[in-house]
């Protein structure tokens, strides 16, 4: 049977899906060398999508090249993913400031007013369920996109999608830390304030004010990210075994 270009590229894009959460998940523990012929097997695709999925994975962070060929699932120091979250809290910082000093269409400030709304509504409810966990994460990534796009700027759209697909790093990477706490509502109620504050400052106008707690917004990740490394068998955050306590 001839395979497409067409139907070869999809199957990549799934295999590279399925890679992700076998290495996310520690299906595919860290350091583990990946043998193309195995993944032919499990995922059951040629070798040419189950390679052009390594690259695109190795692309993303998530493996390395070896010297003599093939890939290993990589692992990360916790420097480098605090430095992976606070590229994306200076670039979105960026973006907000220039959406304030630029100004910002009324129905795109509606699009974000409304998205906080059903925030609310998420938060609203006394303890947080699995149900609505998830509900938060899904308009939380569609805030964070809401505010990447006010500068109307292709550049910075592009730049906060790479920084935000590094390991780690998205807008809700280490949300997952808090949902199983008892002091999970609050802290997402503290990151619905400094939202709310965000979208005010760049409605004023105020570009400094917007960039400096969008910054500060991003530093919750941060104290997510130490308190995953303090418990990480408790935590929930996919892939968390593949970042290295310091030494």
């Amino acid at each position: 049977m001839v395979v497409t270009l067409e139907e070869s590229s999809s199957q990549a894009v799934k295999a590279q899906l399925k890679l992700r959460e076998l290495i996310l998940a520690g299906d595919l523990p860290a350091g583990a060398r990946i043998a193309e012929l195995t993944l032919v097997d499990l995922l059951g695709v040629s070798r040419t999508p189950i390679r052009a999925a390594l690259i695109r994975l190795e692309q993303e962070g998530l493996l390395d090249a070896l010297p003599h060929g093939g890939f290993a699932v990589r692992t990360f120091s916790e420097t480098e993913v605090s430095d992976a979250i606070e590229l994306r809290g200076t670039v979105e910082g960026l973006a907000v400031r220039l959406a304030a000093e630029r100004g910002v269409a009324l129905d795109r400030l509606q699009q974000a007013q409304t998205c906080l709304d059903e925030i609310d509504a998420v938060l609203a409810n006394a303890a947080l369920s699995d149900e609505t966990f998830s509900a938060y994460v899904v308009l939380n990534h569609k805030f964070h996109q809401l505010l990447g796009c006010m500068p109307g700027s292709s550049v910075l759209v592009r730049e906060i999608e790479r920084v935000a697909s590094l390991p780690f790093a998205s807008p809700s990477g280490f949300v997952g830390v808090q949902s199983n706490t008892p002091q999970a509502r609050d802290m997402l109620i503290v990151a619905q304030h400094q939202h709310r504050e965000v979208l005010t400052a760049i409605e004023l106008r105020e570009g400094a004010r917007a960039e400096s707690l969008m910054r500060e917004h991003s530093r919750l990740a941060q104290t997510n990210l130490k308190a995953a490394m303090r418990s990480p068998q408790n935590s929930s955050v996919p892939g968390v075994q593949l970042i290295r306590k310091p030494s």
